[in-house]
């Protein structure tokens, strides 16, 4: 996915235009600066990069401009600005926004309490305390947003951590734990897919193997490429198991989020690449 890519050459710029950045240092009136670097970062990194004595990592986080994913808490608007709390399951971190333009108005008053959004903005000090000045904060409409925005940011913090000289243990570590304590239970993590049965405290190897070759066979290339997903009779033929099994499994997979039903109760498809 990110093969052969730096982090500033999938990060610098952000996407955004330089007249869309604002000066992190200017008042609201005043006229918004040049793009910098946009790293997609939790709230957790954000405060063990400002706690930890790794000067270089800091700088890199404190000079540059962040994506950030969660949940708007607490939003309050006034004249001149509206701020809220954003908490993405690893902290919290206070948001505000400058009401410089028409469109600023226009964009925060589609925000609300409850609402996952993506904040773009620049990272700021007050009295030992992190905050972040938006300059754009956009509703979360498709939710794999939320797992490809923690896959950006354990590969923003490997990238970062490599290019200072941390070792490998040093590039895993923080990473794996991240994505193994995702804080949205209902949006599907890839590298968790939990082969353990309802009923069941362990499967038996043999079983493990079923149910990998029925979720294996949709997320076949041909699978995934059908818009509806695969019917349940295809999946019998491909499988070779007889339809009740089947059926069996496909609900142990829908349960766990693996895979959901499309147009009806009989065809399937795969969450992972869906």
């Amino acid at each position: 996915m990110f093969a052969g890519a730096g982090a500033g050459a999938l990060f610098d710029g952000g996407g955004f235009m330089a007249s869309q950045a604002p000066d992190p240092t200017s008042s609201p009136s005043k006229s918004r600066g040049g793009a910098q670097r946009l790293i997609p970062l939790t709230v957790k990194q954000i405060c063990e990069a400002f706690d930890s004595s790794d000067d270089k990592y800091n700088l890199v986080v404190e000079t540059s401009n962040v994506k950030l994913l969660g949940l708007v808490m607490n939003k309050v608007e006034r004249v001149t600005d509206v701020s809220f709390t954003l908490d993405d399951g690893t902290g919290c971190i206070e948001i505000s926004r400058w009401m410089s333009e028409i469109w600023d108005s226009n964009e925060m008053a589609l925000i609300q309490n409850g609402m996952y959004v993506k904040v773009n903005g620049h990272l700021k000090g007050f009295q030992g305390k992190q905050c972040v000045v938006a300059f754009s904060v956009r509703p979360v409409i498709n939710f794999n947003d939320i797992a490809l925005h923690f896959l950006e940011c354990i590969h923003a913090h490997m990238d970062i951590t490599r290019e200072k000289g941390g070792t490998p243990a040093q590039i895993h570590e923080y990473p794996m734990m991240t994505m193994m304590t995702t804080p949205f239970p209902n949006v599907l993590n890839p590298y968790q897919v939990s082969l353990q049965h309802p009923g069941h405290s362990v499967m038996s190897g043999s079983s493990n193997d079923i149910y990998n070759l029925v979720l294996g066979v949709l997320q076949e290339p041909s699978s995934l490429a059908c818009e509806h997903g695969l019917h349940i009779d295809e999946i019998v033929k491909r499988v070779g198991l007889p339809t009740t099994k089947i059926m069996e499994i496909i609900n142990y997979h829908v349960d766990s989020g693996h895979i959901y039903s499309t147009i009806d109760e009989n065809h399937f498809k795969s969450a992972f690449n869906g």
